[in-house]
C-alpha cells in the first residue's frame, strides 16, 4: 500500500490516471471516503484533507468540488532542535515562524558524565520546546482553530501541552517530515491541503 498527497487541482487527471492505468473503475463512499475499485483488482480509498468526512455521491467530479480549506488553520511541526508554524487563511500564508534551537546529540559517556550530560540535553531540550510554543501561541494561539502537525510525535506533543495552546485542534494527516525548513514547511503546507489517497496496487 502507498499513501500520496494529491492537490485538488491534479485530482480529476489522479483519477482519471488511475483508471486508464488499472482498468474500468467502480465508486463508492465508505467511511467517509471515496474509494475506487479497478478492474485489475487494485484500489484506492481518497480522503478529504483536514478530517473532512465526505457525504456526497460516488462520483469523482463531486469529490473534487468537495475539497476545500477551513477559513483559518495551521501547521505546526516540531523535532528535536527546530520548529515551524504557520498560520493560514484558506490558501494564504498569512504568517509563519522557522526556528532552529542547538540541542546536543547523544553521548557515549558512561557514569556521572553521561547523567550530567542527559540532563543538559534534556534542558536544551525543554528550552527549544518551550521556544517553539512561545512563537506557535503568538501566531496561531488564542482561537480554536484545525492545525495539521507533524516531526516528532513527543516533540509535539510537548509543544502543544503549553496552556495557551489548548484551542488548537490536530487534525489528520500526521506529517512525517524531517528538520523543519522553510521548503519543508512549505511542503508541509502542501500536503495538509490535499487529499490523502491510499492506493493497493493489485
Amino acid at each position: 500500500m502507498t499513501q500520496v498527497f494529491v492537490p485538488a487541482d491534479r485530482l480529476a487527471r489522479w483519477f482519471a490516471n488511475f483508471e486508464s492505468r488499472h482498468g474500468a473503475t467502480t465508486l463508492e463512499v465508505d467511511g467517509a471516503a471515496l474509494v475506487g475499485r479497478a478492474a485489475d483488482g487494485s484500489t484506492f480509498t481518497a480522503r478529504l484533507p483536514f478530517a473532512a468526512a465526505y457525504a456526497g455521491p460516488a462520483d469523482a467530479h463531486a469529490f473534487v468540488q468537495a475539497v476545500a480549506a477551513p477559513h483559518r488553520w495551521g501547521v505546526v511541526l516540531v523535532r528535536k532542535g527546530g520548529f515551524a508554524v504557520a498560520r493560514m487563511e484558506g490558501t494564504t500564508l498569512a504568517a509563519h515562524k522557522v526556528g532552529q534551537r542547538h540541542v546536543q546529540g547523544r553521548t557515549k559517556a558512561g557514569g556521572q558524565s553521561q547523567q550530567r550530560f542527559a540532563r543538559r540535553r534534556d534542558n536544551q531540550a525543554r528550552q527549544a520546546y518551550g521556544a517553539a510554543a512561545d512563537h506557535v501561541a503568538r501566531i496561531l494561539g488564542g482561537r480554536t482553530t484545525p492545525i495539521v502537525t507533524g516531526g516528532d510525535r513527543a516533540a509535539v506533543d510537548e509543544v502543544l501541552a503549553d496552556p495557551r495552546l489548548r484551542r488548537l485542534t490536530p487534525v489528520d494527516p500526521w506529517l512525517a517530515v524531517p528538520e523543519p525548513r522553510r521548503a519543508v514547511l512549505d511542503r508541509a503546507i502542501a500536503d495538509a491541503g490535499s487529499v490523502r489517497i491510499h492506493v493497493v496496487n493489485a
